[in-house]
């Protein structure tokens, strides 16, 4: 081993043991990798950033705008009210609910398919009576399984294109994932509703079936009265007599009510306050305020609610902007004007010291707020809503137009006519021109996160290559595998892929192990495209833990499950894609 490729492992595995960690999110950890091998001359300087004009990176940026483009035209809503008809059918509902994320994740972002299915499936299982831990598993593991079928059903398949083009001078094309794809998901999907939502146990799962919170026994209303030391102080001054453990959800003067006042509100005599906290912060308040407790009347969500003002929950993605934050630092009162009501995690509420709580993705937040900018304060913070969507069909000519420009991006590239890069990216920019997508919300539907780590990680994966040492990974397995049939070869590059993916990041996977695929193709003697093939379905089965995926880690917390839930049924649904990829893999791209 040379010192290059000492220094290129090195610096790798102490990049996949950060990926494993946690600690600090992974496009950080993929910068610092790319300066780690730049400044130990890996990579020249000059090459540094070349990722961030790679063709996978610029397509999987547009991709993820025609993703919001369809959203926005209607697309979903559409199908999803074929799932109507269904209702108190629970496994027919399963298995419609999984073709549908399948479908859809087919042609847009898996997380994006997910975060528009997880309401509805959350309200079909609060209206028939059934956990949604039955259901949700298994759609993020669809939504995983549909992005196998095209190249731009998930980013991996992208990246995996990219690679075949710098070897043979050719991608592969749009549809070329299908028969192989379409094989495994179809498998995939009949084993999850046959057999593994079976394999969940159900009844020991404590999860949020409708609303996650009750939040009835800790609202109280509370008047200030005259010469009170309340009176003249502002929401934030009252609030930090309770250590911020409470929050002043509405002011009530003269019976009109002002719901999440601003904390520079200056509160009166005669104000009646709508308190929400635990039973020793608002006592600490009342005291304090010098509060008088009005009435006992039953509270419910419904008095934190007007025509203006909305309850959402949602669930904390892994790259919201909440994420490693409290409530205190996060400031959404201030800057984004909701009010934080309550946090729940793996099925508990978390009520105590809330403002010290620090959020971890999954979580289920309970937030107060305007109704009209609730949608855009979501997806700013990268949260995603558990409330029912409004279905809406209305939007025929929108759907038509986005369809359209989508399809015909499509052609282009079957055809030959323009790069895949540039058909999407005239797509997505057909599709803000028609203001399907509003210019705003171009950046927050690109996932920046994950271009940066594929921006960073090219260069990386590069050095390895550059080095030799992704040949030396390729050796190994070679010398493993001796004397045994390609077939097994590609077993064990397909077992790797996998384990790999189930601790990191699937592009990073994908930027990894490509090389090496590559590599063990040349040192056989066979084509490459069985091998890279078989890494593009390796890094996107990613079913063994609820941190291989953001959509496993979405769906962990409505679903109330644990770590151990996972490998119940990934790991048998990873046996029969085995089962099923090797067999279509040496049939669709023979060696």
């Amino acid at each position: 081993m040379t010192v290059e490729q000492f220094t290129a492992f090195a610096i790798l595995g102490v990049t996949l043991v950060l990926f494993i960690w946690g600690r600090w999110r992974y496009d950080l950890v993929a910068i610092a990798a790319l300066l780690a091998v730049t400044l130990t001359g890996l990579v020249p300087a000059s090459e540094a950033f070349s990722g961030f004009a790679h063709p996978a990176v610029i397509t999987v940026a547009a991709v993820l705008i025609i993703s919001r483009g369809l959203q926005n035209a209607g697309l979903v809503d559409v199908v999803v009210k074929l799932i109507g008809p269904l209702r108190g059918r629970e496994n027919l509902q399963l298995a419609a609910q999984c073709i549908v994320i399948a479908i859809l994740s087919s042609f847009m972002n898996n997380v994006g398919a997910l975060a528009l299915m997880l309401p509805v499936a959350m309200r079909n299982a609060y209206r028939d009576g059934y956990s949604p831990a039955k259901t949700l598993m298994p759609l993020a593991f669809c939504s995983l399984l549909g992005g196998l079928t095209t190249l731009i059903g998930t980013p991996p398949n992208i990246i995996i294109a990219s690679f075949r083009a710098k070897q043979t001078g050719a991608p592969f094309a749009v549809f070329d994932y299908a028969p192989v794809g379409i094989a495994i998901a179809v498998a995939g999907i009949a084993f999850l509703v046959l057999v593994g939502w079976r394999l969940i146990p159900l009844s020991e799962r404590k999860s949020n079936a409708g609303p996650a919170f009750e939040i009835d026994d800790y609202i109280a209303e509370a008047e200030i009265p005259e010469g009170a030391k309340a009176e003249g102080m502002t929401v934030f001054e009252l609030e930090k007599l309770a250590d911020d453990e409470v929050i002043i959800a509405g002011v009530i003067h003269d019976d009109q009510r002002r719901l999440v006042p601003t904390g520079y509100h200056r509160l009166r005599a005669g104000d009646t306050l709508v308190l929400r906290g635990d039973t020793a912060a608002l006592k600490v308040m009342i005291d304090g305020g010098g509060l008088k407790l009005v009435g006992d009347q039953k509270f419910s969500r419904e008095d934190l609610k007007s025509d203006e003002i909305d309850l959402v929950e949602a669930v904390v993605s892994a790259d919201s902007m909440l994420t490693g934050h409290t409530p205190t630092t996060s400031r959404l009162r201030t800057v984004y004007g909701v009010n934080l009501l309550a946090i729940a995690r793996q099925g508990e509420r978390i009520g105590e010291r809330i403002r010290e709580v620090t959020f971890h993705a999954g979580d289920v937040v309970l937030l107060q707020g305007p109704r009209s900018a609730m949608s855009d304060i979501l997806a700013t913070l990268n949260c995603l809503p558990l409330a029912d969507r409004a279905i809406s069909i209305g939007r025929q000519r929108r759907l038509l137009l986005a369809g359209g420009l989508f399809v015909g991006a499509i052609a282009l590239v079957i055809a030959g006519l323009v790069p895949v890069q540039v058909a999407f990216v005239g797509a997505a920019a057909g599709l803000v021109i028609t203001n399907i997508v509003r210019p705003t919300e171009v950046y927050q539907a690109i996932d920046w996160p994950v271009i940066v780590l594929l921006a960073a990680m090219f260069p990386v994966g590069g050095a390895l290559e550059a080095t030799g040492g992704a040949a030396l990974v390729a050796g190994s397995i070679l010398d493993i595998s001796h004397g045994l049939a390609p077939v097994w070869v590609l077993l064990i590059l397909l077992v790797v892929t996998m384990g790999i993916s189930d601790v990191i990041n699937n592009n990073a996977t994908a930027v990894l192990m490509a090389p090496i695929a590559i590599t063990l193709a040349d040192r056989l003697h066979v084509s490459a495209d069985p091998f890279l093939m078989t890494v593009a379905i390796g890094a996107s089965c990613a079913f063994l833990t609820p941190i291989g995926h953001q959509s496993n880690t979405l769906v962990m917390e409505p679903g109330g499950y644990r770590f151990s839930d996972y490998w119940r049924v990934g790991l048998p649904l990873q046996i029969v894609i085995c089962i099923v990829a090797l067999p279509m893999i040496m049939l669709v791209w023979p060696l």
